[in-house]
């Protein structure tokens, strides 16, 4: 463990303590949402990114040594290890160069080089390689070798023979493989070409609209190659962007494409050739060249083309992985919607548009069908119940699914508010993952009575009401903001998705007496068993009143509330303190922290007192006086200073309409406000109100260089953007953020 904690302590130019308190504290059941927020003095204020950093590489590095011990173990028991192999294993930072050491000793199924040996032609071999400056009779050598019992015919058979164990002993040396690989990481070049007639269709209008991030954002009538700009493509193996990698393997997967890496053949036989035999010239020289080409062609390059490549595809993939991570963290701090009644509509047109209103804690109020798109076109009928409905139950948002029929179903919305002057505004919502929800286990649970058709629509009403909270819901990948979701190591996505949704619940906080289990479940120290005694005890003895009440729960155990009380939040409590990120651990530090300064807890929510904590400069002398880390005491007075703070309300707020914008509305030119509904490598789709997401391409982010959207925009953000393209045929927009 010690090597581990220096390694990651070196790699990362951090304190080895900082990294060994953190394993520490992990093996002891700490969670990492725990460790970032309540034990920064000592882990030196790594944050969550950097603790994920540190359990996920001492645990690459625990497998890496696992291995290293089969590999000695191995080779030991082949009579073959020497000190400077060991050494040299012992050394070894990655599983790449452990393999290439243990490659020449692993067993193997039967070879040309295996079969070779067993004929007793191994000794000619070595005789080649060592004798560089050979000037005798080579075919008497041969001869000697001849053995008709073994299949050694003559000397050629001898010969080819001895070709074959330096081949493969070449594409088994580590230094070969290191040199090679490195090489091609570095200069060779990606082509793509296609190979044969096959076109992927691009939906037609009145199918299903593409999401944001789906694989084409185009919606064309007419079938198009959505590979053709990869037909003819050549770049830099360093070139490449993480989007063309996983772009060029589909394509090959689906048969369109075919995909090679190019190189220096030249180059790479001298290199070989210097490396392995370690002489420009030799005797046999025209042997060597053969056996350097053979063993490319057939051994090595088959290889390491393999291993490059898919390098760049796990590279792309993990980049993919954390684009979808980023988005999705950004779509789950949208900020609630709270105090309103809501109606949501899942629109569809055969199906007709389900209906469903909320109240303002999210609890079910009534719910219909209506059909005001054909076939039954009863659009009259659909929006007198609208109509009624809104009227009824005060309804003051609308909630429309962007899905099939969304933006008809928002024209009639826009038309209706118009007309009878409502004062309800509507906004259109990411369905993703609704139809996923309404047939979960979930959602029967939460409505037993309610048809699963009936679900989704109360599902994007709650969305709006408290994203966050629905959205823990639904299988993070089905919410679909992302780019190649379906295409990546789906157990990496879900597993970097699931730590997404835990940091993002324990930033928030969760309000104990209104959460439900499946959100609570996600907090810190808690599991779905944990969770549902919570809201047991909630139903039988009433809300929670303090944190310390927790500790009623059977089986709550103190490492268990340790990690959970600071994340729990309390409104109206007994303890005002219970309503802050403030741990009860640093409880008796907040009353001395306030009696210094003739304050009470009870009133952190009067401006006078909150105006005193906000000119409190917290220095070493106050840290002592106090009895906690500047870190800690830092945090206290920030929350102390906003009890009860929902950091979702920093977010920008959605855009309400109550007017629909058309197409053919636009012109190059005009300004506009958008919601960033996606980002992708090349861009950010943004929400302008037409049918598609609009196109910020990367080089219009910003008045200067781009290198990554997420630099400059978020999911959710509202930005001003300038038409700068518009192509009705192609159903494509083209926006610019740029203020010049």
């Amino acid at each position: 463990m010690n090597d581990i904690i220096r390694i990651i302590a070196k790699e990362n130019n951090w304190p080895e303590n900082s990294v060994s308190t953190v394993l520490s504290l992990l093996s002891e059941g700490a969670t990492i949402p725990f460790i970032a927020r309540y034990r920064k003095e000592m882990t030196g204020g790594l944050d969550e990114n950097q603790l994920r950093l540190i359990d996920e590489r001492a645990g690459y590095l625990k497998s890496l040594n696992e291995r290293k011990v089969t590999v000695i173990n191995t080779i030991t028991e082949l009579g073959k290890m020497t000190p400077e192999l060991s050494q040299k294993i012992e050394d070894c930072l990655s599983l790449t160069e452990l393999e290439d050491i243990y490659l020449p000793y692993k067993p193997k199924k039967k070879t040309r080089a295996s079969a070779a040996k067993e004929k007793g032609l191994e000794p000619l071999a070595l005789f080649i390689l060592n004798n560089p400056r050979f000037t005798g009779d080579f075919d008497s050598v041969c001869s000697s070798y001849i053995n008709a019992e073994k299949g050694v015919n003559d000397n050629e058979s001898a010969l080819n023979g001895a070709m074959d164990i330096l081949a493969e002993m070449i594409s088994e040396d580590a230094s070969v493989r290191k040199y090679c690989r490195e090489y091609l990481q570095n200069t060779s070049t990606v082509v793509s070409a296609k190979v044969k007639e096959k076109v992927k269709k691009i939906p037609a209008e009145d199918d299903e609209p593409q999401k944001s991030g789906s694989y084409s954002q185009q919606s064309d009538k007419t079938a198009k190659d959505v590979y053709e700009i990869y037909h003819d493509f050549k770049i830099s193996v360093r070139s490449i962007k993480p989007h063309q990698v996983l772009a060029v393997n589909r394509g090959e997967d689906e048969g369109i494409l075919k995909v090679l890496l190019d190189y220096d053949q030249e180059f790479i036989n001298n290199a070989v050739r210097r490396i392995f035999f370690k002489t420009d010239r030799s005797y046999f020289n025209e042997i060597i060249e053969n056996i350097i080409k053979d063993s490319w062609k057939r051994l090595l390059f088959p290889s390491l083309e393999r291993e490059v490549w898919n390098g760049l595809t796990e590279k792309a993939e993990l980049h993919a992985v954390e684009v979808f991570a980023a988005n999705l963290r950004q779509l789950l701090l949208q900020p609630p919607l709270q105090n309103n009644v809501i109606m949501g509509i899942d629109p569809g047109f055969v199906s007709g548009c389900k209906i469903a209103v909320i109240d303002p804690t999210g609890q079910y109020l009534y719910g219909n069908t209506i059909y005001p798109h054909p076939p039954k076109n009863r659009a009259a009928e659909a929006v007198e119940t609208m109509l009624r409905t809104i009227r009824e139950y005060k309804v003051k948002i609308i909630a429309i699914g962007n899905g099939t029929a969304g933006r008809e179903t928002e024209a009639i919305v826009a038309d209706m508010i118009k007309a009878n002057q409502l004062e309800c505004r509507y906004l259109l919502v990411s369905e993703a993952g609704a139809s996923v929800y309404s047939a979960s286990a979930i959602a029967q649970e939460e409505f037993p009575d309610i048809e699963a058709a009936q679900r989704g629509n109360i599902s994007i009403a709650r969305r709006v009401l408290d994203p966050l909270a629905e959205l823990v819901k639904i299988d993070p990948k089905a919410i679909g903001v992302g780019l190649y979701q379906h295409d990546v190591n789906q157990k990496v996505l879900a597993s970097k998705l699931e730590t997404v949704v835990e940091s993002v619940v324990n930033h928030v906080g969760v309000d104990i007496n209104t959460a439900s289990s499946f959100l609570l479940c996600r907090v810190s120290g808690l599991n779905k068993r944990s969770a549902d005694k919570v809201i047991g005890l909630r139903n039988s003895h009433g809300s929670f009143k303090s944190r310390a009440e927790l500790k009623k729960i059977t089986g709550m155990s103190a490492k268990a509330f340790e990690q959970s009380a600071g994340f729990l939040k309390i409104n109206n409590g007994t303890n005002p303190l219970d309503n802050t990120a403030i741990h009860p651990e640093s409880y008796s530090a907040v009353d001395k922290l306030l009696a210094e300064y003739k304050l009470k807890a009870e009133d952190i929510n009067k401006p006078e007192t909150r105006e005193v904590l906000r000119n409190i400069k917290p220095d070493s002398e106050l840290v002592e006086r106090i009895g906690v880390g500047l870190p800690t005491l830092t945090d206290i007075l920030e929350n102390l200073q906003k009890p009860g703070r929902d950091p979702r309300e920093d977010m920008s707020k959605p855009i309400l309409r109550s007017d629909v914008l058309k197409a053919d509305d636009l012109s190059v030119g005009m300004k506009l406000k958008g919601t960033v509904r996606n980002i992708v490598d090349f861009g950010a789709f943004v929400d302008i109100g037409i049918k598609q997401d609009a196109l910020v391409h990367v080089s219009q982010l910003a008045d200067r260089f781009v290198k990554n959207p997420l630099d400059v925009v978020k999911v959710g953000d509202i930005v001003d953007v300038t038409v700068v393209s518009i192509d009705k045929d192609k159903g494509r927009v083209g926006l610019s953020m740029k203020k010049s």
